[in-house]
């Protein structure tokens, strides 16, 4: 049946109505993010480029100084590990959320949802009650007769790499129940009918299904990684720097913002073409 004229227009009017609403609504926010995220990295990126003239030495520093390429490939690799923890780790415990019901799905969703109202100050300084040489698991291992001398657990890179994927685990943990959940359970039990085992019927079925979820996931952690500050500052040490302690040094100690803003400037290309590169991945992931 044809739709009239009138009825068109009528149509179009609402479209049209219901697109400025939704930008009147939007544009608050995006005003709010333009003043308090946008100018300031816009002038800190062109203080590293113009400081007063135009100049790249900030940018060749960071190539000529050995120190700051292994600071940056040690932040990249600490991502890595800490995103690969956060899957192995956090994979398990999505399955065994969307499969629980009642009371037993949401003592478990509390346990991965407590930890994201708690600050992250406070995470950080419990590892460091964990892991200081008088600490919990010194003083345990100590008084079971495994050790004699207390171990260097705190500032140490295993120490950053342990507190960061506790603090990240929500997540990773979150987008791939929410993928798992959606998955109708029919298709599994299908497999089974098919033939297939417990493990063919994961590899088969689950796993290629909850891929959008495991990229959503991978992709957060890994660009909160890149620019976790708290965390690596206190349970790392100076020892143990990371590009945003180094920014955080250069901006509040040395007073050296055109130099932060080129930090800041490569951090942000690098997690530019990192989301690029997951989002081609979940493209793949989606015809696979």
């Amino acid at each position: 049946m044809a739709t009239s004229p009138t009825a068109q227009s009528e149509t179009s009017t609402a479209g049209e109505l219901s697109r400025r609403l939704s930008l009147g609504l939007a544009l608050p926010l995006l005003l709010l993010l333009g003043f308090a995220f946008l100018v300031p990295i816009g002038k800190l990126l062109m203080g590293s480029v113009f400081a007063p003239t135009a100049t790249a030495e900030h940018y060749v520093r960071i190539v000529q100084e050995p120190v700051f390429l292994r600071i940056l490939l040690r932040t990249i690799q600490t991502a890595t590990i800490v995103t690969l923890l956060a899957f192995l780790l956090g994979y398990p415990v999505a399955i065994v959320m969307s499969r629980l019901q009642g009371r037993a799905a949401m003592l478990v969703a509390a346990c991965v949802l407590i930890p994201l109202w708690t600050s992250v100050l406070i995470r950080s300084y419990a590892w460091i009650v964990l892991l200081q040489r008088t600490g919990i698991v010194n003083s345990t291992l100590k008084d079971w007769g495994v050790i004699d001398q207390p171990l260097r657990l705190l500032y140490t890179e295993g120490a950053v790499i342990l507190a960061m994927t506790h603090v990240l685990m929500p997540y990773m943990i979150l987008p791939i129940f929410s993928s798992l959940k959606s998955i109708p359970p029919e298709l599994d039990r299908a497999a089974r009918n098919l033939g297939a085992g417990s493990w063919a019927s994961f590899t088969a079925v689950t796993l290629p299904l909850s891929l959008p979820g495991i990229y959503a996931g991978s992709i957060m952690v890994f660009i909160l990684s890149l620019g976790f500050y708290v965390t690596p500052a206190l349970v790392g040490g100076p020892q143990n720097l990371t590009i945003a302690t180094l920014i955080g040094q250069q901006t509040t100690e040395l007073l050296n913002w055109p130099f932060a803003g080129a930090l800041a400037g490569v951090l942000l290309a690098i997690t530019l073409g990192l989301v690029g590169i997951f989002k081609r991945f979940l493209r793949f992931g989606k015809g696979a």
